[in-house]
């Protein structure tokens, strides 16, 4: 028999084993090559048109207008190199930006080195100017002019002026704080599978161990032996890693409709990228990951050096407070998500390292108090299931945790943002304005509607966008306009986060303003603070009466009573939100069809936008939800087949049980109690741990990634949930205890020749 057959020999014997490492690596490279394929792309779509006008500069109006095509012509013809920017969004394509190619030229001839600025604006999502003009005709639109670098340009004419120029609202980097969750997210998926896969292979190791030493008696050296069993885990890397990138990206071109929609709703950012990376990334990553969790070993003389200094207090457990309590502090204080994150994994470390130790002990001291023979037996069989099987165990709690804190945080969410959205879509039906349209002759008539024939509340809604300061020193935030009119019972009963008292009657008076917690969070605005808002040419100076929630937005924005809106405020879109009352949704459309001459409007009922919105963001957390119960149910297998292994090392342990006259009804109720401690003790262990991580997720990492903060709520039924998995899942390994019972075994030659034979 060869040397490669003769190691083989073992998965013929144990064939589980085998699949249970390449399950486990297939399903973590997909899991991670789906994540990994989505943010890219997603970082490419950010990245494509923010690279294009990196340290570029608009020409605004002096007036405060917009600017239109004529102003571009007219600063062509004056001789500056300046560029149209026509932003189109399309329905079901996502958003297009229009270019000037002659303009994209002349923005060359002015740049000195770098890549082509023609070059960077070929292909989606930029097309000829032309084109977006046609389509902006009757899709929402916005036109920008780009300004070339100052050197060699004339100077500008006295009615315009420089302003600098960025793709969309200030989000403060919050797409790429949602991609670097999932990211995380992605890498605790790999952790995970790591530790699942560390630990099946080191079993499979420990079992292998007499025939390790019997080819080493006949003559072959250990490190030929290491040699092949590096070649090994390479060929079934591969193996398994290939399919599972295909996987991968099949999974994400399933979820990248869902989201993309959610991408475009949260940052304002549609998935403009067709392709993203190769097979490259994921394959290396994978084999990096897989081969670091097998082949580990290797370092530990290196470890065993570097921990000889804290070998004294390692038995008490110093160190790892010393990791512990800086990670918990730096949770708490860390000024930017990646230090955040850092102090997360360091938490998980501790917390991984102390559980199975925390276990072991605790059971060490009920087995020295127990009066109970068999209870002695079963405490001390406990912990030496705890330590053996730490690695399973240890992932089985991270899981857990994990799935305890998105849930939570997902649950709240949506609790959340429904209560909000039904607040802000109070009014059963909207109504869009058309352009062009005398948005006062509705008003009048709504008024009159209102007193004489039973209609139901209702309010005009202006949208645009203003410029806020807070202080001499700032240059001006960029916001969105809200505009309200009338102040009525529609809008009254929304909860706000902080305010002054009786703000929607001061808001009434046009005495203030209101702001969402994005602006407040970002450019530290509080309740009582004034603002420098512009609005339209105009300047005013109005106090802060509340901060309102609004979620699912990155931009800042203000709310105004539309009273204090001046002539020239650039009115960018209306509607109407009507409660019909005593009327018909026909009779209201008809009577507006009749004011503007209009035979067509566009109606939609609040409920059904409700919906789609909800649907929005469920395809937000679709992946999360995925990937943490996939992750959970790969924990749970692992720890069924490390289970299934391990026990049958201790079967001729188990089954003293019988000779020392037990039954097997009474041998198998014993087991099912150690199962069920084990693996109850592992739960409650995770408890803390989710809670901890929930209280992250929703006071840190929230509000620091997407700028809106969420209530604490941590769902005790789910718990019980949790707590029934856990009970399938122990008494699946009781079922498997059982099982060796049934066969026949022989002893080992020494209590330590297996991984099982402690006692």
């Amino acid at each position: 028999m060869t040397l490669p057959a003769a190691l083989l020999s073992h998965y013929r014997r144990h064939p589980l084993q085998l699949v249970a490492l390449a399950v486990m690596i297939v399903l973590a490279t997909m899991l991670w090559t789906g994540v990994h394929h989505l943010t890219s792309q997603a970082r490419a779509s950010l990245h494509q048109s923010e690279s294009a006008v990196a340290e570029r500069q608009r020409i605004v109006r002096a007036d405060g207008q917009p600017v239109t095509i004529a102003d571009f012509v007219k600063l062509r013809r004056q001789g500056l190199c300046v560029m149209p920017w026509l932003e189109v969004s399309r329905p079901g394509e996502g958003r297009v930006v229009g270019i000037d190619p002659l303009a994209a030229a002349c923005f060359d001839s002015q740049t000195t080195g770098g890549e082509s600025w023609g070059r960077r604006l070929d292909g989606q999502p930029f097309v000829d100017i032309s084109r977006a003009a046609e389509w902006a005709e009757d899709q929402p639109h916005e036109l920008t002019l780009l300004a070339a670098p100052t050197a060699g340009s004339h100077l500008l004419p006295p009615a315009y002026k420089r302003a600098p120029f960025q793709v969309g609202p200030d989000t403060g980097e919050l797409g790429e704080s949602f991609l670097l969750n999932l990211d995380a997210l992605g890498i605790l998926v790999l952790l995970i599978t790591a530790l699942l896969v560390r630990s099946v292979y080191l079993l499979g190791l420990a079992q292998r161990r007499d025939s390790f030493a019997l080819l080493h008696r006949y003559g072959v050296l250990r490190s030929r032996i290491n040699q092949w069993l590096v070649i090994e885990i390479v060929i079934l890397a591969m193996i398994c890693i290939f399919p599972g990138v295909w996987l991968g990206r099949w999974l994400a071109s399933i979820l990248g409709n869902g989201f993309g929609q959610a991408l475009e709703s949260l940052f304002d950012t549609p998935l403009y990228a067709e392709e993203s990376g190769g097979w490259a990334t994921p394959v290396l990553t994978m084999m990096a990951v897989v081969l670091v969790a097998c082949l580990s070993d290797g370092l530990r003389p290196v470890l065993r050096r570097l921990s000889r200094p804290f070998r004294s207090s390692h038995r008490h457990r110093w160190p790892l407070l010393l990791v512990l309590l800086p990670g918990l502090a730096m949770v708490a204080w860390a000024p930017t998500l990646f230090w955040l994150f850092a102090a997360v994994a360091l938490v998980f470390v501790a917390f991984g390292v102390l559980a199975p130790g925390l276990i072991s002990r605790l059971a060490d001291w009920r087995a020295s108090q127990a009066v109970d023979p068999l209870a002695r037996w079963r405490h001390r069989e406990l912990s030496v299931l705890a330590r053996r099987l730490a690695l399973p165990l240890v992932a089985l709690q991270f899981a857990m945790a994990l799935v305890l804190a998105v849930q939570a945080l997902v649950t709240t969410f949506e609790d959340t943002f429904d209560q909000w959205l039904a607040q802000r879509l109070e009014a059963p039906y909207y109504i869009q304005v058309p352009a062009g349209a005398n948005a006062s002759l509705a008003t009048d008539w709504l008024t009159r509607a209102a007193g004489e024939e039973g209609l139901g509340p209702w309010h005009r809604v202006i949208r645009g966008r203003a410029t806020v300061t807070n202080s001499p020193e700032n240059t001006g935030q960029a916001v969105d306009v809200f505009a309200l009119a009338p102040i009525g019972p529609l809008v009254e009963d929304w909860q706000l986060l902080d305010s002054v008292p009786a703000p929607w009657q001061r808001l009434h008076e046009n005495t203030g303003l209101m702001i969402n917690e994005q602006l407040a969070r970002r450019q530290g605005i509080q309740v009582n603070d004034t603002l420098d808002v512009s609005l339209g040419g105009e300047t005013m100076s109005l106090p802060v009466l509340a901060v309102y929630p609004d979620y699912g937005r990155p931009a800042g924005e203000i709310l105004v009573p539309a009273a204090l809106l001046p002539e020239t405020f650039d009115i960018r879109f209306q509607s109407l939100s009507i409660s019909p009352g005593q009327l018909t949704i026909e009779a209201i459309t008809g009577e507006l069809k009749q004011l503007w001459g209009l035979g067509q409007l566009t109606v939609r009922n609040n409920r059904t936008i409700q919906a789609l919105a909800s649907n929005v963001f469920d395809q937000t957390f679709l992946l999360t939800r995925a990937m943490t119960m996939l992750t959970l149910l790969l924990s749970g297998t692992a720890l069924l087949l490390m289970g299934w292994v391990f026990f049958s090392t201790r079967a001729w342990y188990f089954r003293l049980l019988l000779v020392w006259g037990l039954s097997r009804r009474e041998a198998t109720l014993q087991l099912m109690r150690l199962s069920l401690s084990l693996i109850g003790a592992i739960t409650i262990l995770a408890l803390p741990l989710g809670i901890w991580l929930t209280w992250v997720l929703v006071h840190r990492i929230n509000p620091m990634a997407f700028g809106w903060s969420l209530p604490m709520a941590v769902y005790p039924a789910f718990w019980l949930q949790l707590g029934a998995v856990s009970l399938l899942i122990g008494l699946s390994i009781t079922v498997l205890m059982r099982y060796q019972l049934k066969n026949s075994v022989s002893t080992p030659v020494s209590a330590n020749a297996l991984a099982g034979g402690e006692r």
